[in-house]
């Protein structure tokens, strides 16, 4: 039986709430405004502006409605005569030392202080007017902080520590001279700020504002386009163009919380001027604007050729649609009659994919994001998440404070070290021993769940044997990682109700990434960790639609849905509906298709929203193969270093300016809104190949995104029931969503695994194929960090994320370099067996001795001419964690 709501009445209303609701939200229910300041929905009740305060029969005085619960019988009134004239005179009290220059405030019109003065009919300055200390500071790059116009409520504050974990900032001095400072009243940018904005987002005056403030005339709700959360926003519009984003507050994903890149980096690159506009056709050796009609014509004639011989290749694009995803591979399986086909989840998280789906039968995340929140323990490995994935780095924040253990495995001193109950800093590439050292102790202390064991899972005496020699010992030896933190997270993991395992490309990206996948997996079954709320498996994609070109067959050896090119069965399924005979052997990777080129096996390729001349490893390598081309085709919204070596160049829209579905880390299915035109010529993704695909003799006549999906879920069992028309009621999907009436999948694996029976992998641990020696003594570790995105496209695009890292940097432990003789800001050469770089050392412990990281967002000291293309045997994924490099001060 549910709990017994609560009897109250408020302003003569009879309302029936549950228990551990505010006065101030049950007068929402009921449709009663209270007037306040310091009141915000995600935020702790704070009772500092007072202006709520209210009148409870049999309760002394007047009491704050945001900070006192409700109970059984209270009669409240919200607004008597005496209420009025205190919220009255606390106003008069707010203006008496506010600046009057609303005319020229960023806030003006859309001041909460301001609409207050005007409800209670305030025109004049009655109170002696009082000056404030004057603290401006317009350090950070995106907003400007005027602490004249502080009303010292609180919101700011506390959506730092509660929302973002980071605590930046806080109430310092006493009485009338508080004020609001990061600690030791250092401007802005030199503290720990991330810019996130949340602050920003719930000051009600003018104290925060954003410097290029334009206020939008309507808002359109779409997904932010950078990584695999899915957060939702809301694009602001004025005369056509994007002038602002905002949070989602109904987007379940993000709950309006946003990071910097998706506040302040998502609009920016829209109606940048170096956006492609026209179709270009390179002559004599420079690019020239065509009509489409020219260009079309012209690739066609150049494609026709390569029907059905093999040697033409696509690469499709976690940037875009499902739907356009889709209709890539079709093009490519369909028109070209080849499975060459596939993306940069090869790069990222196709070990993933393989791992998973052999162990429980489905390649993606088990649990959904939110279930964090209530996790018990979350062991958190190869995700530095507050920076790659900011939102749900919020949500393990918020479970650390609610008392969760976190548990990090991870070489570098990632920010969420600061709130780790335990972490681990193992040697990169070692992660097989230290998750057999785990299960080693757990086995030995017989802290199995040996009922999931025997019920649910295959393979088990295989494991026990395969982890028996990884003692502690061992383990440490070859991990670094001292024996009694072994034995720490193993008791805790086994012995937790709830927890949930946690990853990214720190584990995938390896030459045994899948052996990595398939460890945890292990790790998760051993502790019967799966299949329930706030447990699980769960990697954390990358992109914002990685999840879903995989799951509509942007990869070279299955169709939309996994389902493998070599079945017969599943092959005619595709055969009829798109009433073509199509190829049964697997086509190429992305790396093998570079080699393929070289080898003069692949001739053309079509590449669509992708940039490997920065993405893929061992970019000398990857240039000769572009350039060995007979006919290279790109479609995207910038020249990029790939398109300029492109003999044709088409201009596609972004995801501002078109419709379809994108697919979350989480498996939810969200759909995008056009909210501006694009500019110039371009056309959208799918449309360019469906003109293409018709020049080609293939038929298609899709009218729009939504035609597409309905024929994809058609063919793919996992999204049979997600149609845009639901989508645009409203109904929240994850996939599976068998049929229409399914409210889709939020856990996965709950009564059975995908393939049945989980199946455990007895792995042994294989050293990574590429270590330090004498001429190359360094181990090079790559990623991304919070302000810039993958290859930097769209990012350094924003003004303000170039200002905060506007260069490449290489991260040095400080004791390498006092032997370098290398100090801070110092510019050096890193060298590997592939090619070298120049980019400025940033000397700091977050890395370990002997270990050196770099991004690899920044073309002009790329990482990836350093990377080794070594690939996981079984995902083929290339192996960017581990290689040995050399450190030269210049």
């Amino acid at each position: 039986m549910g709990e017994k709501k609560k009897k109250v009445t408020i302003d003569g209303k009879e309302l029936l709430v549950e228990s551990g609701i505010t006065v101030l939200e049950c007068a929402k229910r009921a449709g009663i405004y209270i007037p306040n300041l310091c009141a915000d929905d995600q935020l702790l009740p704070y009772g500092g502006c007072r202006l709520c305060l209210v009148e409870i029969e049999k309760m002394r005085g007047l009491l704050p409605a945001c900070a006192t619960y409700v109970q059984e019988g209270m009669v409240i009134r919200t607004n008597t005569p005496e209420i009025y004239k205190i919220r009255k005179m606390l106003i008069e009290l707010f203006l008496s030392d506010h600046p009057y220059d609303c005319l020229t405030c960023a806030k003006n019109l859309h001041c909460e202080l301001q609409k207050l003065a005007e409800e209670f009919g305030i025109r004049e300055r009655r109170l002696r007017p009082m000056t404030r200390e004057s603290i401006y500071d317009d350090s950070n790059a995106f907003f400007f902080r005027d602490m004249q116009k502080c009303v010292l409520c609180g919101k700011c504050v506390r959506a730092c520590k509660e929302i973002n974990g980071v605590s930046a900032i806080d109430i310092s001095r006493r009485g009338y001279a508080s004020v609001i400072q990061p600690f030791g009243d250092i401007p802005l940018a030199e503290s720990v700020c991330e810019s996130c904005g949340e602050c920003l987002e719930r000051c009600p005056t003018g104290a925060l504002s954003i410097k290029k403030q334009v206020w939008p005339e309507k808002e359109v709700p779409t997904i932010c386009p950078y990584c695999g959360t899915g957060c939702g926003i809301l694009l602001g519009i004025k005369n056509g163009k994007v002038v602002s984003v905002r949070g989602d507050k109904n987007n379940p994903t993000n709950r309006g919380q946003l990071c910097v890149k998706g506040r302040f980096g998502a609009y920016e690159f829209i109606q940048h001027p170096a956006r492609l506009k026209k179709p270009l056709i390179k002559k004599n050796g420079e690019f020239v604007e065509v009509s489409w009609d020219e260009a079309l014509d012209y690739i066609a004639k150049r494609l026709k050729p390569y029907i059905g011989t093999g040697q033409f290749s696509a690469l499709a694009s976690a940037k875009c649609t499902n739907e356009e995803n889709y209709l890539m591979q079709k093009f490519a399986r369909a028109v070209m009659k080849t499975n060459n086909i596939d993306h940069c989840a090869r790069l990222c998280h196709a070990s993933t994919v393989a791992g998973l789906a052999e162990s429980f039968g489905s390649g993606a995340m088990t649990n959904s994001i939110d279930e964090l929140r209530d996790a018990e323990l979350i062991l958190l490995t190869g995700s530095n998440t507050t920076e790659n994935h900011p939102v749900i780095g919020y949500r393990i924040r918020e479970a650390v404070r609610k008392g969760a253990k976190l548990i990090i495995f991870d070489p570098r001193e990632i920010p969420l070290v600061r709130e780790a109950w335990i972490w681990c800093r193992q040697r990169p590439g070692t992660d097989v021993a230290w998750i057999n050292g785990l299960m080693h102790i757990i086995l030995k202390e017989g802290l199995e769940n040996k009922k999931f064991i025997e019920e649910r899972t295959e393979g088990f005496e295989e494991l026990k044997k395969a982890v028996e020699k990884y003692t502690p010992e061992m383990v440490s030896k070859i991990t670094g990682i001292p024996e009694e933190k072994l034995y720490q997270v193993a008791r805790a993991y086994a012995g937790a109700k709830k927890a949930s395992i946690v990853y990214s490309m720190g584990i995938t990206q390896h030459s045994h990434g899948t052996d990595n996948v398939r460890s945890l997996a292990n790790l998760s079954m051993l502790c019967g960790q799966i299949g329930r709320a706030s447990t699980g498996v769960n990697p954390l994609r990358g992109q914002n639609n990685v999840q879903g070109a995989c799951d509509l067959g942007a990869l070279p050896n299955v169709f939309p849905g996994y389902q493998a090119v070599a079945n017969e069965e599943l092959r005619k399924k595709f055969e009829a509906s798109w009433g073509v005979e199509l190829d049964p052997k697997p086509g190429f990777t992305i790396v093998e298709m570079m080699n393929a080129i070289l080898d003069g096996k692949i001739k053309a390729l079509y590449i669509m929203g992708e940039n490997p001349m920065l993405s893929d490893p061992d970019i000398h390598h990857v240039e000769e193969a572009l350039k060995a081309l007979d006919f290279l085709v790109v479609q995207d919204i910038f020249l990029t270093e790939t398109a300029k070596l492109a003999e044709v160049v088409l201009p596609s829209t972004c995801f501002a300016e078109k419709e379809g579905t994108f697919t979350n880390t989480e498996r939810r299915v969200q759909l995008l809104k056009k909210a501006v035109e694009p500019p110039g010529e371009a056309k959208q993704d799918w449309e360019i190949i469906q003109d293409l695909a018709n020049r080609l003799g293939y038929k298609m006549s899709y009218s729009s995104s939504a035609e597409i999906m309905e024929e994809a879920r058609k063919l793919t069992p996992q999204y049979a029931g997600i149609s845009h028309r639901r989508l645009e009621c409203g109904c929240e999907l994850c996939w599976p969503c068998p049929n229409e009436e399914h409210p889709g999948t939020k856990i996965l694996h709950q009564e059975r695994f995908s393939r049945g029976k989980g199946k455990f992998f007895a792995i042994d641990f294989i050293d990574s194929k590429e270590l330090p020696d004498k001429q190359y003594p360094f181990l090079l570790t790559t990623g991304r960090i919070l302000y810039h995105f993958h290859t930097g496209t769209m990012t350094r695009k924003s003004e303000g994320l170039n200002q905060i890292v506007p260069t490449a940097y290489v991260e040095l432990n400080p004791l390498d370099a006092k032997k370098l003789k290398v100090k801070d800001g110092d510019k050096v050469k890193v060298s590997s067996r592939r090619g070298r770089i120049e980019l400025k050392a940033q000397v700091s412990e977050k890395v370990d001795k002997g270990v050196v990281f770099i991004p690899f967002h920044f073309v002009e000291a790329s990482a990836n001419v350093l990377t080794n293309p070594a690939l996981d045997p079984v995902a083929k994924i290339p192996e960017f964690k581990v290689c040995a490099v050399k450190i030269e001060k210049i």
